[in-house]
């Protein structure tokens, strides 16, 4: 068989077609390529933006103070909406942060005064003297201080370490964005155990704390901003009636061997029926003496109300249960009245009798301790 290149094809040759430039080639290629980038552009979507990319920039500058003296300064409500705060080297100022934030921290501050709206995680002053404070935290340590009054809402054990002249009184403060902010924070206003105080160093035969007067008056020590300040809009009280925390004898001496135990469970008033039982009793002569809001399972239930457990199972599945210790010679029946008179519509437990209260008092907040691991 020979090559097949050796043979002339049969195939009859197609008709002489015009032949084709190389500059009318590079045009078609040209409008070609054109037509399809055209096209393409045409159906290509916009580049997709992520939340991050919408996120205004963060100056750090704008969530910290260092390095003033004898200033008034500090962030207004809205200002810092959640996040980390610092405070350092700052000498004989007065500091306002008006709103919620993650962490706030204090270095190598002297003679200032300080109000921190609710803070989510923990407050930590370090190598601090003379300092006077309003302070709403889930966690409060210090180390290395000196001299310190504050007026505390803490929602676990406060901690102080290698610090000396340390006073504690109770959280008494209101601004009108007060209460949203403690909501923000995720911060109860009854779980406060601002006289509960753990010393990591103590010193044999010396007090490195104690608790302020019951008559001490929050503004004398950390007075209301300067009416002349960038924060003279922001209307300040510290009265206890007014303070979004209710006032808590707390640790002190108790004024009378018979307590109640008043316990709420969760409703949609929940807050300002509690509220109105304290301004109630106290207006009766009665000392509020602690406060706590915590979840409750079904067994807890016999566990902590015992033979008067009956039928309170069904009302813990609703949400947290609020409870309120109350001080003072006929209490208990004086509750008893006031759930009669004030709450026939709402669901709540009070103390039967004088004989039980106690138990029924002690028995509580030993379980909610136990469950906020305090």
């Amino acid at each position: 068989m020979g090559c097949w290149f050796s043979k002339k094809s049969k195939r009859k040759s197609p008709e002489k077609e015009p032949t084709t430039t190389v500059e009318e080639n590079t045009i078609t290629s040209s409008s070609n390529a054109n037509n399809i980038a055209l096209s393409s552009n045409a159906t290509e979507d916009p580049p997709k933006q992520y939340s991050w990319d919408k996120r205004e920039k963060v100056d750090p500058k704008d969530f910290m103070l260092t390095g003033l003296k004898d200033a008034t300064v500090g962030r207004l409500p809205g200002k810092l909406n959640g996040q980390q705060f610092v405070i350092q080297d700052c000498e004989n100022c007065n500091i306002f942060v008006f709103d919620h934030s993650a962490t706030i921290t204090i270095d190598d501050c002297t003679n200032c005064c300080i109000v921190m709206g609710p803070v989510k995680g923990s407050v930590f002053f370090r190598d601090c003297k003379d300092i006077r404070c309003v302070v709403a935290c889930q966690q409060f340590r210090t180390r290395d201080c000196k001299k310190m009054e504050v007026f505390l809402c803490c929602a676990t054990q406060p901690i102080i370490e290698a610090s000396t002249g340390m006073k504690f009184g109770c959280f008494q403060y209101y601004y009108p964005e007060l209460a949203f902010h403690f909501k923000d924070a995720g911060l109860s206003i009854f779980n406060n155990n601002w006289s509960n105080v753990h010393d990591f160093t103590p010193v044999s035969g010396e007090t490195n704390w104690s608790l302020l007067p019951e008559d001490t008056v929050v503004l004398d020590h950390v007075p209301a901003p300067d009416p002349e300040s960038e924060f003279k809009s922001v209307r300040v009280s510290a009265e206890a009636s007014r303070s979004i925390v209710p006032m808590t004898k707390g640790g002190r001496r108790k004024d009378s061997d018979e307590s109640c135990l008043f316990l709420f469970f969760a409703g949609d008033y929940t807050t300002a029926n509690a509220r109105k039982l304290i301004d109630e009793a106290l207006g009766k002569g009665f000392v509020l003496v602690q406060t706590k809001e915590v979840s409750m399972r079904p067994e807890d239930i016999t566990r902590v109300f015992q033979n008067n457990a009956e039928g309170l199972q069904e009302w813990i599945t609703k949400g947290p249960v609020t409870a309120l210790e109350l001080n003072g010679d006929g209490v208990v029946e004086a509750c008893k009245a006031m759930s009669r008179d004030m709450f026939s519509g709402t669901k709540v437990f009070v103390s039967d009798n004088r004989n039980t209260s106690s138990r029924d008092v002690d028995n509580f907040f030993n379980f909610a301790d136990m469950q906020m691991g305090l």
